[in-house]
């Protein structure tokens, strides 16, 4: 079975220091698959890498539906179906819910107006509503800024946008840092609707109860190496802090 979205024997150096060491990875359409390490453990690379923010070293190769792929920019990701959600959510909060849904692909309204600049803000907060709603997230009003909400709606809400326009994978990196438990299963929640979307969800988090919750397969990353790479029914939170610790191994690791 070909996978969704793979990475074939990436390798990353900046100057003398390696920091991932031709390290295979791949998800499949409707599978979460955690990506755990301590810091320093290449995760954050491996993400800028798989995202389009950096290229592997010599032959590492990308591979999205079987075809081999090489982006520029985070750009070409995105326009390939490949959306990412830093820790920072880059959400706009003096805009409002629907505009930040939006933002960088608004639509003008037709004829004249829309050539002169003006936007559809009816349609794409009816929109916006519809779409927040489908994946789950309860926001008060897609008009609302987003100065307005929590900082458990806001990530849910950058989640959702990612969810939302997403065609083939959607990219996690610590989505629930800083939320409090309620705020955290809101978060969860929208990624348990991305895996029924039939996306592949790639979840990077320290947060290892997450981890448990939600992710169908685990693989952990420790100096630059996969070391494990199996389902995670088959670790325990102990058997996972030990893996990623070095103290004992897992099937699966190596390039």
């Amino acid at each position: 079975m070909t996978a969704l979205y793979e990475a074939v024997g990436v390798s990353k150096s900046y100057g003398s220091v390696a920091a991932l060491s031709n390290v295979d990875f791949h998800v499949d359409a409707g599978e979460v698959v955690g990506l755990v390490g301590d810091n320093g453990a290449g995760k954050s690379t491996l993400v800028k890498i798989l995202s389009g923010a950096h290229k592997p070293d010599g032959g590492g190769r990308l591979v999205l539906d079987g075809e081999d792929r090489s982006w520029d920019s985070p750009h070409d990701a995105l326009e390939s179906g490949i959306e990412t959600l830093y820790q920072d959510s880059g959400l706009a909060p003096h805009l409002t819910v629907s505009a930040n849904v939006f933002l960088g692909r608004e639509e003008f309204k037709p004829g004249l107006l829309g050539k002169l600049g003006f936007l559809a803000e009816k349609s794409m907060a009816a929109k916006s509503a519809a779409e927040l709603d489908r994946v789950g997230i309860a926001v008060p009003s897609a008009g609302r800024a987003v100065s307005q909400l929590s900082g458990g709606q806001r990530q849910a809400v950058a989640i959702g946008r990612a969810v939302a326009w997403a065609r083939k994978v959607i990219i996690l990196d610590e989505p629930t840092n800083h939320l409090g438990a309620r705020q955290s299963q809101e978060v969860l929640g929208v990624i348990r609707q991305a895996k029924r979307k039939g996306l592949g969800v790639i979840l990077v988090s320290h947060t290892l109860p997450h981890i448990f919750e939600v992710t169908d397969r685990c693989v952990v990353l420790r100096l630059g190496e996969k070391v494990a790479d199996a389902p995670t029914s088959e670790f325990t939170p102990d058997l996972l802090v030990k893996t990623l610790t070095g103290i004992t191994t897992m099937p699966g690791g190596g390039g």
